[in-house]
């Protein structure tokens, strides 16, 4: 009789367990709600404006090979150690430096300022400042050192580097390996700086509308941050071990066992 009398008792104990761990599916699932967006994101105000500090290569080309090789940094070997003993090499272009002024040291053309353009402004600046020696001159320019940090509640924070300058949170995010459970969706916060000033904003990753807010895409070195949710902050000595919650249970079980014995 004793032993079925515990039934009850012994149920109750691993339902309240269960519940304690178990996290809604509301505080969890990304874009809830995308059947409510109807508005795109606008690309336009979204690119990068360059800024001190960043890396740019730029190549210019023309129908005239010769006309354009003043207007180019020398192509530089990076050498690569292979078999022992043996070294070759990789070419690559050399890069600008935007200096602390904003402005990069380009040949022929001088000092250009360049902080605050676009890559498309700069890139119509330099086409419109070149034609006055190369008739229809082509410009590239890509910025190589695109980096963000991502901290908190992830599975691989860090600061990335990436060759693409237009990277997404949900992509950032993806990159550090995603929110671990514990990691709240509805208040990541995004640090960003805008010339001497230091702003920030907290995006809501379980509803759609994130995807139209000027801060779905990032830019250059900002900072997202995914704080925990209070599960893990009011337990944070046990909840990331189940094993925990199983040492919890035996010793309950075995205390309410002793007692009714």
């Amino acid at each position: 009789m004793k032993t079925r009398s515990t039934s009850p008792i012994l149920l109750g104990i691993l339902s309240l367990l269960l519940m304690g761990s178990c996290v809604s599916r509301k505080k969890m699932a990304y874009f809830q709600n995308m059947e409510e967006l109807k508005s795109a994101v606008d690309e336009s105000k979204t690119e990068l404006e360059i800024q001190p500090n960043d890396l740019l290569t730029i190549t210019v080309s023309a129908a005239n090979i010769e006309a354009v090789q003043p207007f180019n940094l020398p192509v530089t070997s990076a050498p690569r150690v292979g078999e022992p003993g043996s070294v070759s090499g990789n070419m690559q272009l050399q890069s600008y430096l935007v200096d602390s002024d904003g402005n990069i040291e380009f040949p022929v053309l001088g000092t250009v300022h360049v902080a605050g353009l676009t890559r498309q402004q700069l890139t119509e600046k330099l086409k419109k400042q070149i034609a006055a020696y190369v008739q229809d001159p082509i410009v590239n320019i890509k910025l190589i050192n695109f980096q963000v940090t991502v901290l908190g509640e992830v599975n691989r924070p860090g600061t990335y580097t990436v060759p693409d300058e237009r990277l997404s949170l949900t992509k950032a995010l993806g990159l550090a390996g995603d929110l671990t459970i514990y990691g709240r969706r509805d208040n990541v916060m995004i640090l960003r700086e805008t010339g001497d000033t230091k702003e920030y904003k907290y995006v809501d990753l379980t509803q759609s509308d994130f995807l139209t807010s000027p801060y779905y895409y990032l830019q250059q070195n900002d900072v997202v941050y995914v704080e925990p949710n209070s599960a893990q902050m009011q337990g944070a000595s046990y909840n990331r071990n189940a094993s925990v919650y199983i040492s919890i249970a035996s010793v309950l079980i075995s205390l309410i066992i002793v007692i009714i014995r």
